[in-house]
């Protein structure tokens, strides 16, 4: 009777842990929090000067990567030239003036 006893309850046992391994494979995968706008991916080089040139600018002589912005010297739609500060994420112009 013993022997009946320890045999169901080491098979209930391996019945629950067997279960508690199944049910931990079922779970979703923990993954990485989303990035925030700070961590957001910075746009590259070619990425403005293709948006610049979408947005109708020409003759687009520099792009330069500051900490926060691009700094950008191109003609605008009517020929004047410009200085423009762009975004490093969105790629918004954030300023932009007459260049002299």
């Amino acid at each position: 009777m013993k022997t009946r006893h320890a045999v169901i309850t080491s098979v209930l046992c391996s019945a629950l842990l067997l279960g508690g391994v199944a049910q931990a494979q079922t779970t979703a995968p923990v993954t990485a929090p989303q990035a925030t706008t700070q961590q957001q991916t910075a746009l590259t080089i070619r990425d403005v000067y293709d948006l610049l040139e979408k947005q109708g600018y020409q003759n687009i002589r520099e792009i330069e990567r500051e900490r926060r912005h691009f700094d950008v010297k191109a003609d605008d739609a009517q020929g004047q030239r410009m200085k423009l500060r762009m975004d490093l994420h969105t790629g918004d112009i954030v300023r932009s003036r007459f260049d002299d």
